[in-house]
């Protein structure tokens, strides 16, 4: 699957792979304080028959992915994260609404994730995608005691509305 954001360069999508779990670890070290490790990656992508990546591509290296565990008609978003670099080219965007599309063909029928309180841009992102906060996880974010907010996103036919 290949794009082309208005603010950038082409880059391609395509399933998360073991041999990814090198890539991953760099990205992850890059965006987040508390980062997996490459071992766990690795055992996710290579052993975890729940979980489902996407990776994305440009000038030639891995620059982002996105990753969740499908369970009972659930998807669990892990991570969503693209280098500093490549922010703003429509590749999370991407990336999330590939990795929702695929789940939701395999029958997922919600999905949630936990988003730090203060990332605006992440939070942004996820309503543009249909996802509600419905809860707060208060300090749960080890490095600084930051509340995670819960979201859900669910086919419309659920919602009490």
């Amino acid at each position: 699957m290949s794009s082309t954001a208005p603010h950038g360069p082409a880059f391609t999508l395509r399933a998360g792979l073991p041999y990814d779990a090198d890539a991953l670890a760099v990205i992850e070290q890059r965006c987040f304080a508390h980062p997996w490790t490459r071992g766990s990656l690795l055992r996710d992508l290579a052993e975890n028959p729940l979980a489902r990546y996407l990776v994305a591509e440009a000038d030639g290296a891995v620059v982002g992915y996105a990753g969740l565990w499908l369970a009972a008609g659930e998807g669990n978003i892990n991570n969503v994260a693209v280098l500093p670099e490549y922010r703003r080219r429509g590749i999370a965007d991407s990336m999330l609404s590939s990795l929702i599309t695929a789940c939701e063909m395999e029958g997922a029928e919600a999905f949630t994730l936990e988003v730090r309180a203060s990332n605006d841009a992440a939070i942004a992102l996820y309503l543009r995608h249909g996802f509600a906060p419905e809860g707060v996880r208060k300090a749960y974010y080890e490095d600084n005691g930051e509340d995670a907010i819960i979201m859900w996103r669910r086919r419309k036919e659920e919602t009490t509305e």
